[in-house]
């Protein structure tokens, strides 16, 4: 019955946050959802073609059930799964994700909770199913907290689905802000430091 029950509950954690991740890119421009926020790239629909590349990676071939879909070998990771090019649409890369997520679906229904698995790259790399259900989750739910921030620069727009979002109210959102500025301020000794924060959400620009 633990069994049952620890699988069910990461699989429905792991759904959760599959949906929110891509639920940041709604009614973004192309633009927006592919420029590099920070200084090493990271970017809204980049953070979707990976989580979907290694998705389908971890719950495919590490259990003897491949993604029917080219992923290229893991040896030759290169970093491409991190950003989209300009022949790559929103709409194939969240298909990608979406096609990668069916795939895992099925292997963890399928499964059973102490199936192993092989992950040549990890140090140990024999596992099991729910090895991987947590190492996936952690990623996801990593991932998607960069999303969050990334989402809250460009427009300020923040929550983790369309029915429990809350209109965006500047005045408080500022006085916030002020508040926690001035005693960052005070805490470093003064005022020194003023100027050297960034802009915050709602400013339209990227740090």
């Amino acid at each position: 019955m633990i069994d049952d029950f620890a699988k069910e509950y990461l699989h429905g954690q792991l759904r959760s946050a599959r949906q929110a991740l891509v639920w940041k890119l709604d009614g973004l421009s192309e633009y927006d959802v592919r420029r590099p926020l920070t200084v090493t790239g990271t970017n809204l629909l980049g953070l979707v073609k990976h989580l979907a590349t290694w998705e389908a990676r971890y719950l495919g071939e590490i259990f003897d059930r491949p993604f029917p879909e080219p992923l290229g070998r893991w040896q030759d990771a290169d970093g491409s799964d991190l950003w989209a090019t300009p022949g790559e649409t929103r709409e194939q890369i969240i298909g990608f994700y979406q096609r990668a997520w069916d795939h895992a679906d099925a292997t963890i229904k399928e499964l059973a909770i102490d199936a192993p698995g092989h992950v040549p790259w990890w140090p140990r790399p024999d596992v099991k199913l729910f090895n991987i259900m947590v190492h996936v989750l952690v990623d996801t739910t990593r991932h998607a907290g960069h999303a969050d921030i990334l989402r809250e620069q460009l427009d300020g727009r923040t929550g983790v689905t369309a029915e429990y979002e809350e209109p965006i109210d500047t005045a408080p959102r500022e006085a916030q802000w002020a508040k926690i500025e001035r005693a960052a301020q005070a805490a470093a000794g003064g005022s020194d430091h003023a100027g050297q924060s960034g802009a915050h959400g709602g400013s339209g620009t990227a740090p």
